[in-house]
């Protein structure tokens, strides 16, 4: 399967376009840790995009990811693959155990919290968010209440990455991508901010 193939998958099953960010956001950095560890930049696009294409279908445990995995069994994704998207789920009963189930996981929340972040600041945009920020917004649990922040401490700890660097990286890594995750704000704000 290639990217491409991926993400016509993605465009099949998910109509919302916050979810197709979502996915593009979690690619992108999973892609930069990707080329940080020197594997294989494809597969672990393909894993970042198809992780959640089942949520409109299967938006709750335990069927999201177990129902969306079989589909992918039926269009001949990898196990590979398969394998790393049912291990981000805690309840899946399939444990992290390659580097990319560990980076897939690292990156999910995560990404999710850093476009929120992007999303309350003056410019709407990635280029104004830094570690200090996002760690303070993490102590406020009425803050994007739905991302779990033990999935993102615990996914660092997996990962073996200390809490600020991790959130560094992806920062970064999304910056890269702001403007198809829609967290480039306005050209005048990126410039005054990156």
């Amino acid at each position: 399967m290639t990217r491409n193939e991926a993400w016509q998958i993605v465009c099949e099953f998910v109509a919302s376009d916050s979810l197709r960010r979502h996915m593009l956001a979690v690619e992108a950095c999973m892609t930069a840790y990707a080329d940080k560890f020197g594997e294989d930049r494809e597969v672990w696009a393909i894993t970042a995009l198809l992780h959640d294409f089942d949520w409109e279908i299967h938006p709750a445990a335990p069927d999201h990811p177990m129902k969306g995995e079989r589909i992918l069994a039926e269009r001949g994704v990898d196990e590979t693959i398969r394998r790393a998207i049912l291990s981000h789920a805690n309840y899946s009963g399939v444990p992290r155990v390659s580097l990319m189930e560990r980076v897939l996981f690292a990156c999910d929340e995560l990404s999710g919290f850093l476009a929120a972040c992007s999303y309350v600041k003056p410019g709407r945009n990635i280029f104004e968010v830094d570690v200090a920020s996002v760690k303070r917004k993490l102590k406020d649990k009425a803050f994007a209440r739905n991302v779990s922040r033990d999935d993102i401490v615990n996914g660092a700890q997996e990962l073996g990455v200390p809490m600020d660097e991790h959130i560094a990286f992806c920062i970064e890594a999304m910056k890269a991508r702001a403007a198809e995750l829609g967290l480039a704000g306005t050209a005048q704000e990126q410039t005054v901010t990156s």
